[in-house]
């Protein structure tokens, strides 16, 4: 008897089962993408930057972070080893790339910031201009 009054009265049944069946789903897309993120971070901070990259190897890096021949006046020549991403994010930000000089350092950045897609590198130094949350 009491059932039937119940169901009458207006009371919605499966819209409340539906809001908490995407409320559940919400929180398990939150909780799963939230490690994945900080595991891209990581990786992004992890990952490599050759200066300059393997195609122009041995080449000089003017201050303009242009690439130039080896030997070239003003030019520097090429880093020892890829600098990582969370090194070149403290670049961008002011400090000296490890091993370097000021103007070292400089030029470096500035090829960096020059890098084109399709370029070694360049999906690391994209994905540190990603903002972070």
């Amino acid at each position: 008897m009491g059932d039937d009054n119940s169901q009458d009265a207006g009371l919605p049944k499966q819209p409340s089962r539906r809001a908490l069946m995407l409320g559940a789903a919400s929180a398990s897309a939150i909780v799963s993408i939230k490690p994945a993120l900080a595991q891209t971070a990581g990786s992004v901070l992890n990952c490599e930057i050759p200066v300059p990259d393997a195609g122009r190897a041995g080449s000089y890096i003017a201050a303009d972070g242009s690439v130039v021949p080896a030997g070239t006046k003003d030019a520097f020549p090429p880093a020892g080893r890829a600098f990582k991403g969370e090194e070149v994010r403290q670049a961008l930000n002011g400090a000296n790339l490890p091993g370097t000089t000021y103007d070292q350092s400089r030029a470096y950045t500035n090829y960096i910031r020059r890098l084109q897609r399709g370029t070694s590198g360049f999906t690391c130094f994209a994905s540190l201009q990603m903002p972070r949350g």
